[in-house]
């Protein structure tokens, strides 16, 4: 199960990614936008900046910017960054697998199988694609 910090780590990197126009974009308008305390996306833009896709720019006027294009991002780094692991269990934590059951195990395959279609999909969806359904959606959202 994807934990709360990395569902908001993919927000707040699809956030950035849709406003940013290459200005920084602040974790004061990130909370609003996304309805989250600003306390609770401090503690993960520190896990995205540690983990090289964000770059922090102080002062008044200070917020965060993306590392690189939209599209140099997956939705498995931004995951992975945030939660360590996507692995369903245990075992397909470590590569090689140091599980002293696995040559009589007879779910292993099946849990590989689970992670590599897990991998598979999140490997394949990119920031710049998530971003453009944010556009679309607030380009669609207007009051009148």
């Amino acid at each position: 199960m994807i934990s709360t910090k990395g569902r908001y780590a993919l927000r707040l990197m699809i956030d950035v990614a849709a406003y940013s126009n290459g200005e920084v974009v602040s974790l004061k308008d990130i909370s609003k936008r996304q309805d989250v305390s600003i306390k609770y996306l401090e503690q993960v833009v520190s896990l995205l900046v540690k983990g090289g896709m964000l770059i922090s720019v102080r002062g008044n006027n200070g917020g965060y910017l993306l590392t690189k294009k939209p599209s140099e991002y997956t939705a498995g780094d931004i995951l992975r960054v945030a939660e360590g692991t996507l692995a369903p269990i245990a075992c397909l934590q470590l590569d090689p697998i140091e599980c002293e059951r696995q040559d009589s195990c007879s779910t292993i395959d099946f849990w590989r199988g689970y992670y590599k279609v897990i991998n598979d999909y999140v490997d394949n969806i990119t920031l710049e694609d998530l971003a453009n359904k944010e556009r679309a959606r607030i380009g669609n959202d207007y009051s009148i």
